[in-house]
């Protein structure tokens, strides 16, 4: 018992060692990058042919024996020599990646993937968009779908592949694709606007708490959390909510004219099969088919702007990331719900 007492003490003691160490470095590294303009980030370029040659070429060293891989060997030397001979240069394809939260934030990245590409891109190129999102903030997405119409704009074929899901401000990305493919059972639609929040008016009352909103101009604040909700609130912000979805729906009928728009934008999802019926989608298929199809035939590069962050930043999001996989991890084990 005694020795479980002094060994608490001792981890106690280093545990609160380590944080004291940790704060100091962040203080340290606080002062130093006060009065710094933030650092670039960095736009990082993977081959992809070179990646898939390697994977081949490790599968064909684990299975062939050495006088048929030397044979191969020297049958592909021959090929692209005739091949470099012979071939006129081939078109490229730049690969981007879009995974969406609620505030869309992987859009920083992308003005610079897509700013970088069209200093270079014509229209014998293509752009991929690899697009995981279910949406978030009307003005987030907006933005988001506005970097990509720059590609658009450019003339340069645009081609969104959708491998989980693309709902809601995700499909309003998606929309401004020359073309959408998608997986058989990927999540696709979701064409309306939600917004929903508490109100515990009557709870403060009940505790004889006042709260007061003051506001300048009639529609200033239409509903609110503390304060008292009217009709004429709630009819004005379910206006607000129609204005939002009707240009939601004009935004998405101009790039997919051969939607039945009204059919379509009741909110409702679709799974990529259905979806394809609905004409929400060009074609089923994953993102590995399609840019693997791509590699056979054209340069195809992945493109990555990576930001630069601080050690506050860093050490912010692997606590963020901690906690997301603890919570994540309890709720699994609580709910063992299975999705599909």
């Amino acid at each position: 018992m005694e020795f479980l007492a002094d060994y608490a003490s001792f981890l106690a003691k280093t545990v609160t060692l380590v944080v004291a160490i940790v704060i100091v470095l962040v203080a340290i590294a606080s002062m130093r990058g006060k009065g710094r303009r933030r650092s670039a980030g960095q736009l990082q370029v993977t081959k992809l042919n070179d990646f898939y040659k390697a994977l081949r070429e490790r599968l064909e060293q684990s299975l062939l024996d050495k006088d048929r891989l030397k044979a191969l060997r020297k049958e592909q030397a021959k090929s692209l020599k005739k091949d470099k001979k012979q071939a006129e240069p081939k078109s490229r394809v730049y690969v981007l990646d879009f995974d969406g939260d609620i505030k869309a934030s992987a859009t920083e990245s992308l003005r610079h993937e897509i700013t970088a590409l069209l200093t270079l891109a014509t229209d014998k190129d293509e752009v991929v968009l690899r697009l995981e999102s279910g949406g978030g903030m009307v003005h987030s997405y907006g933005l988001a779908s506005s970097q990509l119409a720059r590609i658009r704009q450019a003339g340069i074929p645009l081609t969104i592949c959708i491998d989980k899901v693309a709902a809601s401000g995700g499909y309003m990305m998606a929309c401004i694709g020359d073309k959408i493919i998608s997986a058989p059972f990927a999540i696709l639609g979701s064409i309306g606007v939600v917004a929903q929040l508490p109100n515990v008016n009557r709870l403060l009352k009940k505790h004889d708490i006042d709260f007061e909103v003051l506001t300048a101009g009639e529609y200033k604040r239409t509903l609110t959390v503390f304060g008292e909700n009217t009709e004429k609130g709630r009819e004005k912000f379910q206006q607000d909510l129609d204005i939002t979805h009707d240009l939601f729906k004009n935004f998405v009928a101009n790039y997919r004219p051969q939607l039945a728009i009204d059919e379509v934008a009741t909110g409702e999802v679709w799974l990529g099969v259905a979806a394809l019926d609905k004409q929400l989608v060009d074609e089923l298929k994953t993102s590995d088919e399609y840019i693997g199809e791509r590699a056979k035939t054209a340069e195809v590069f992945h493109l990555h702007y990576v930001q630069r962050k601080s050690l506050q930043e860093r050490m912010g999001m692997a606590a963020a990331g901690s906690v997301d996989r603890l919570l994540l991890g309890w709720w699994s084990r609580l709910t063992q719900q299975r999705f599909w």
